[in-house]
């Protein structure tokens, strides 16, 4: 009986082990089934967002001229002529993020007006082979000017792009006879958006992301984000209309805004140890409303770093100020250029190049 007993028994394990065998296969087909099916989807979605890119390139064309530089394709505007003007824009942002302003048309009645889409953005290219920190893009940008034959100029830079104005102004003096400084962030700081929104930087998990989620994430909020950088002033249509959102959401510039995102902190907290070496004159215009980049903690303070600076704090405009205030803009070009504006200027005995 015993005997009965045991037989029954390796064969009651036989029969659950050929079970357990079965059950493991059926969970390996199904993985795989699954994962076959996650695999197709990523494929067409990714195959959907290059269509988007492609298509949003074919309804806004580049309108302006290229040049090629250290085997970089840049794209950039230049109008006008006089004394030579340089927008460098912010992160997230083109070059006809200045159109919009109106910024390009009011400079361009009495200066040579050159406004670039920086490395990545619009249809300018970024190589993936270098970090493009401001460094890298002032060193790239000061070798365009001298390709485009561009005496000293006056440099604007918004927000992200202040800060490659400010190494373009350290690094290559002869490029740069004076900086106005709009909305900039000038010091590291603690801040959320710097791992928020760069993932889609992180080699291979940011290339999945951004032919995936990150488009559709980046629609949803386009809108919260555009009415906090224009706050406390509505957005303004004329931006929604020279900067696409569809250009905006295409993987190439969300790798670079991203990229950006992530150097900001770093990169401001490698430069702000030069800011009172500067010696050409420096305007620095803010927004008292600024949800973006806190007054005091960059405009004020970087005020107080370059004493022969000059600081315009602008009420009730926020972080994309030049929208509310490009007369101020202008008139901070033309005063920085002008006898009169040199004059002005306390620059503490100072010669100006």
């Amino acid at each position: 009986m015993m005997r009965n007993v045991g037989r029954a028994a390796y064969h009651a394990g036989k029969l659950v082990n050929q079970a357990s065998t079965a059950l493991s296969s059926g969970r390996r087909e199904r993985r795989l089934r699954f994962g076959l099916i996650g695999a197709c989807a990523l494929a067409l979605g990714a195959a959907y967002v290059a269509y988007r890119a492609r298509k949003a390139e074919r309804d806004h064309p580049p309108a302006g001229r290229f040049l090629e530089v250290d085997g970089v394709k840049l794209h950039y505007f230049e109008r006008g002529e006089g004394s030579p003007v340089v927008l460098l824009h912010g992160n997230g942002a083109i070059a006809t993020d200045f159109e919009g302003s109106g910024l390009i048309d009011k400079l361009a009645a009495r200066h040579r007006v050159i406004a670039f889409d920086r490395p990545g953005f619009g249809f300018s290219e970024r190589p993936r082979k270098r970090i493009w920190s401001p460094r890298a893009q002032a060193a790239l940008l000061a070798r365009a000017l001298a390709q485009l034959e561009v005496q000293p100029a006056v440099v604007v830079g918004h927000s992200w792009g202040a800060l490659v104005a400010l190494h373009l102004a350290r690094d290559y003096p002869q490029r740069a006879r004076g900086l106005v400084l709009v909305s900039g962030y000038y010091f590291p700081t603690l801040r959320a958006d710097t791992f928020l929104l760069s993932p889609p930087a992180i080699p291979l998990l940011g290339d999945v992301m951004r032919y995936t989620i990150s488009p559709l994430l980046g629609r949803l909020m386009a809108r919260p984000l555009m009415r906090k950088m224009f706050a406390p002033r509505p957005v303004s249509a004329h931006f929604e209309s020279a900067v696409p959102l569809s250009l905006m959401l295409r993987p190439s510039q969300l790798r670079a805004a991203a990229e950006e995102s992530g150097l900001m902190t770093w990169a401001a907290g490698r430069l702000k140890g030069s800011y009172k070496n500067l010696t050409l004159p420096v305007t620095i215009i803010a927004g008292d409303g600024d949800r973006v980049v806190d007054l005091q903690r960059h405009a004020v303070r970087l005020h107080r770093e370059i004493p022969h600076s000059r600081l315009l704090t602008q009420a009730g405009l926020g972080h994309m100020l030049h929208y509310g205030a490009p007369d101020v803009v202008v008139q901070a070009v033309d005063d920085t250029v002008s006898d009169t504006g040199r004059t002005e200027l306390p620059l503490a005995g100072i010669p100006v190049v």
